[in-house]
């Protein structure tokens, strides 16, 4: 048991051996060019027009994570549907069936909302903010 412990050990020093040691010899070997044209904002070897600091429209990462957890939800379901004839043969086909009807179902709601709250559309209607009701002062 402790040699199997001891492969763990001398697998992550010469992980951190090669990372530190590459990058020594990086260090090393090239070239150390310091100017104004280093600091400069790279875009395609051209010149910028103007500052790299803008304001990026937040949908593209809420479309993002969407995509991520239906994609994390095809990941968890390819498993079961591998074996799922093995637990059919077994005589636990229903739970498995059941689990992954529940996984999905879950998985559903969390789209249902997301689709309700309209993270989905694109272009979102401008919704107006209500003025309080001006009323006699007492």
């Amino acid at each position: 048991m402790h040699f199997d412990l001891a492969n763990i050990l001398v697998f992550l020093v010469m992980g951190g051996v090669i990372v530190f040691a590459t990058l020594a010899l990086g260090k090393l070997i090239r070239p150390a060019v310091e100017g104004r044209a280093k600091l400069e904002i790279y875009e395609c070897g051209e010149h910028p027009i103007h500052g790299a600091w803008f304001n990026f429209n937040p949908r593209f990462y809420i479309v993002a994570l969407i995509f991520l957890i239906f994609d994390v939800e095809v990941a968890f379901t390819y498993p079961v549907g591998v074996v799922y004839r093995r637990w059919v043969a077994e005589g636990a086909g229903a739970v498995a069936f059941f689990e992954i009807f529940l996984f999905v179902a879950i998985l559903m709601l969390g789209l249902a909302y997301v689709w309700k709250r309209g993270d989905l559309e694109w272009i979102r209607p401008f919704v107006k903010a209500e003025e309080p009701q001006k009323g006699p002062k007492t």
